[in-house]
């Protein structure tokens, strides 16, 4: 044959996956017929010592056997996938009750033996119909070198030529060729088939997405918490160390400049004093209660105070969206903690020199991109985002951090939201 030939060949006939496809299926006939003999010999066991004291560790003996069995089949289902499934068990650990008591509540355990059960069917007719496909495949292919050797006068009329006669041989080799890429499709649909049937069996299910996601709210609100508990340590520091101090100094130098009143002396220095130190006061409070909330998102929402704060910026900062949409004032609130924190990163750290702010929505989402165009670097699991990170996964959202060498840095967040 031509290149050209070959080529064409080899895209009709994917070799990588057929061979998958194949070795998928070869193995499902011994897997099948292991597997079903497990179940049975297992089950019957455990059911006659169930009885017996020695019930609760055949349970587990039986149990820890089934999922090394199916931890196999997840391997070979990754042949196919190209990665394993995911095991879908749930830890457990205490006393043996314990134990027995949290592997049987998991639909993990009974699917392990239903799969293991319906292997058996699929696994005899999958390899049995790939050993067929294949060896008449081939065996069409390669007839000029083998039919001669078996010759068989009692064949067929149609078959009689094909068998006995050296053009008939090649004709059934051309005929092969041609037939070989139904076969390799018929291989990879008979294995995807049977690993469809395997993922939907021995797939993560919803019970442990719920304990999984279960445990992941209490985690977070355990960050939120504490976040919030830093928080407040925060502003009461903040107004014990700079606006209390500060009230507290102008009260004594009133009573200062009242006594100084009484014996005639001069105090309009100490009301300038005074003047003063509540106008710091003032001021304290002013950027206290901007580092809480700023009032800019409850009266005008994200947009305006992102601008407000890109104005603010020693950088060249560009913002862009829609500047009359409004958000929950949860999202308006960490969305802006996010850029403000960006915005400083990179004047701070990055040496950047100007940076575009996006606000978009997609359905269901709210998106916001802060991209500038510094040094990059930056580390993801760095310190510095992870309060940004607690805010944001407080409301179920994501934040990812992209920074390769020489840059540029992009900082982007995701939040659900409804409307």
């Amino acid at each position: 044959m031509s290149n050209s030939t070959w080529n064409a060949l080899a895209r009709a006939v994917p070799v990588p996956q057929t061979g998958r496809a194949l070795g998928y299926l070869l193995t499902s006939l011994p897997a099948g017929v292991a597997g079903f003999a497990w179940t049975i010999a297992s089950t019957l066991a455990v059911g006659v010592i169930s009885i017996t004291q020695l019930g609760g560790p055949a349970f587990l003996g039986a149990t820890w056997v089934t999922r090394r069995l199916a931890g196999i089949e997840r391997q070979r289902a990754g042949w196919l996938l190209g990665a394993p499934i995911g095991s879908p068990y749930l830890p457990t650990d205490g006393p043996v009750a314990r134990r027995i008591r949290g592997i049987a509540v998991q639909p993990a355990t009974w699917r392990d033996l239903a799969w293991l059960v319906v292997l058996f069917p699929l696994g005899v007719a999958g390899g049995i119909a790939g050993i067929v496909v294949t060896a008449v495949g081939l065996g069409a292919v390669t007839a000029p070198a083998w039919a001669w050797a078996v010759p068989n006068p009692n064949a067929p009329f149609l078959v009689k030529p094909a068998m006995t006669t050296t053009p008939g041989r090649f004709v059934l080799c051309l005929l092969g060729v041609a037939l070989l890429p139904v076969a390799a499709w018929l291989l990879r649909r008979l294995a995807g088939a049977e690993v469809w049937a395997a993922h939907a069996l021995l797939a993560p299910g919803n019970h442990r997405q719920l304990v999984e996601r279960a445990a992941q709210l209490a985690e977070s609100r355990t960050r939120v918490v504490d976040a919030q508990a830093a928080e407040l340590r925060r502003i009461e520091r903040d107004l014990h160390d700079g606006a209390q101090a500060r009230i507290v100094a102008a009260g004594m130098t009133l009573a200062l400049a009242e006594r100084k009143l009484r014996n005639g002396g001069e105090i309009i220095p100490d009301v300038r004093l005074v003047r003063r130190q509540l106008d710091d006061a003032l001021a304290e409070l002013r950027r206290l209660v901007r580092g809480i909330h700023p009032p800019i998102l409850t009266d005008r929402g994200l947009y305006p105070a992102l601008a407000a704060l890109a104005a603010d910026s020693p950088l060249a900062v560009e913002v862009r969206g829609d500047p009359t949409d409004r958000y929950p004032p949860a999202i308006e609130s960490a969305a802006y903690f996010v850029v403000a924190e960006g915005l400083a990163n990179a004047g701070k750290h990055a040496d950047a020199t100007s940076c575009l702010i996006v606000l978009a929505r997609a359905p269901g989402l709210v998106m916001v991109t802060l991209t500038d165009d510094g040094r990059g670097g930056a580390d993801p699991a760095g310190g510095g985002l992870s309060g940004l990170r607690q805010r944001i996964e407080a409301l179920d959202g994501t934040l990812t951090l992209t920074s390769p060498p020489g840059g540029p840095t992009r900082l982007h967040t995701e939040f659900p939201c409804a409307s």
